[in-house]
């Protein structure tokens, strides 16, 4: 599997499209608001929607192009800060519902064994944007139904748990200390939890607008894998908008 060079910002315009559709046809009412009311004070108020709904998307999709076509994000070269000197021989790879990143890492870590879970659940997980990525890019080839909490993976048997812009979609902090205490459960001695996620911050609301308030804020992930026991061994960034969590046993 090779990323396109848009394959990102086209990801976003695939699963969101309802969304930029009616933004795009808000931008043309409001500009034909200025171009035909009379009253100026009207007027200004249509023309500063319309521009600031299009910087809105343009800052959007721009850092969207950022993030996932121009970045080190789906390349990993920070691995090598996350993993030191490290090649996982057995890792879990989790996913809830869009998969775009497990037959990548299978290429970067090409000794590692993977076991791929898919925690997506249809009764809970129905936003239209999850439905319409699970459509266009299906589970990869043995790819194991489980619930967040009770994996079939046997406990102490990973070196490795994977879990990438996804486990966000756990909406709780009960759900998400649910998922940590199994990663915890499935890791062996000297193990690695790895958590990539857009977190709700300044810079991620500066992004993203009200889409960040979908995100968390650190304090909650941190309250999360507390509650199962586990610590953050290192954090850092991969652009402005993405944390790497590095966790393992207390």
């Amino acid at each position: 599997m090779i990323r396109g060079p848009y394959d990102g910002v086209r990801n976003i315009l695939r699963f969101n499209w309802p969304f930029y559709l009616a933004a795009t046809i808000g931008v043309v009412v409001m500009s034909i608001g200025a171009a035909l009311v009379d009253r100026p004070g009207v007027r200004s108020i249509f023309a500063a929607g319309a521009i600031g709904s299009v910087i809105g998307m343009v800052i959007t999709l721009g850092v969207s192009h950022l993030i996932y076509d121009r970045s080190d994000l789906y390349r990993f070269g920070w691995l090598d800060r996350a993993l030191p000197g490290v090649t996982p021989q057995r890792a879990v790879f989790c996913q809830t519902g869009f998969d775009e990143t497990s037959a990548l890492l299978a290429r970067h870590l090409p000794a590692t064994s993977w076991t791929l879970l898919d925690h997506f659940d249809a009764a809970r997980m129905t936003e239209p944007s999850i439905q319409r990525a699970r459509r266009y890019c299906p589970p990869a080839a043995g790819t194991e139904s489980a619930p967040s909490d009770a994996w079939p993976v046997a406990a102490a048997s990973a070196d490795l748990v994977f879990g990438m812009l996804a486990i966000h979609e756990l909406r709780s902090e009960t759900e998400r200390a649910a998922w940590c205490a199994e990663a915890h459960r499935v890791l062996r001695a000297g193990g690695r939890v790895l958590l990539v996620e857009h977190v709700c911050d300044a810079a991620n609301v500066l992004a993203f607008g009200p889409g960040a308030l979908h995100f968390h804020t650190p304090a909650s992930w941190q309250r999360s894998w507390e509650r199962a026991r586990l610590r953050m061994l290192d954090e850092f960034r991969v652009t402005p908008f993405v944390r790497v969590f590095v966790l393992g046993p207390q």
